[in-house]
């Protein structure tokens, strides 16, 4: 290879880097991906330490988003994160919809509550269980201890009664152990005001 080629290939290195990084990764911000209407955000994986940070940036670079489209959130391995990034959805007003045979479960259904509207796809699975800490789980303290109220408190922010977030949130600590998963019925989905009318 020349001195002039080997040159030219050089300087275009940054270029084809930078265009690739940008075509891949422009409308990419962790979990959350825009999609080309510029308003809908595609959301595909569990809630992280990042994911407020990398939601906070998306909304910067795209400020009309207002729908956030799941194909499937299994939960979150930060639940403060979790609950702080859910707030911040709802404070934005947007809508969130289960795609067609999407999942939530756990951290991933409180997020979805965060939704000003919430709606579902066909063959959509909502799943909820207990907490654990590593050490306890939620259904060790008793009713009405502080260990329950950051959810509880945060099911309040986003349009339940309190009575309706304690109905809920105690429903989802007893439904199944933090091991285990359970599915909710389309009965139970109505029963707590899981979507929006």
């Amino acid at each position: 290879m020349s001195k002039k080629v080997l040159a030219i290939f050089i300087l275009a290195i940054p270029f084809l880097f930078f265009s690739c990084n940008k075509d891949n990764d422009g409308r990419q911000f962790g979990i959350f991906k825009v999609l080309d209407d510029d308003q809908t955000i595609e959301m595909q994986g569990e809630i992280g330490s990042s994911s407020l940070n990398d939601f906070n940036e998306l909304v910067e670079a795209f400020p009309n988003v207002n729908k956030i489209n799941i194909i499937d959130c299994g939960g979150s391995t930060d639940d403060d994160v979790n609950l702080q990034l859910s707030a911040a959805v709802h404070q934005k007003g947007m809508a969130i919809h289960i795609a067609d045979n999407g999942e939530i479960a756990s951290g991933g259904t409180d997020f979805f509550l965060a939704g000003t509207t919430r709606t579902k796809g066909t063959n959509t699975r909502i799943g909820v269980h207990s907490w654990s800490d590593g050490s306890n789980e939620a259904t060790d303290f008793p009713v009405g201890d502080p260990n329950h109220t950051p959810y509880i408190n945060y099911y309040v922010s986003v349009g339940f009664t309190q009575q309706e977030a304690e109905d809920f949130y105690y429903f989802t600590i007893n439904a199944a152990p933090a091991n285990s998963m359970h599915w909710m019925t389309d009965n139970e989905i109505a029963l707590y005001g899981i979507l929006t009318p």
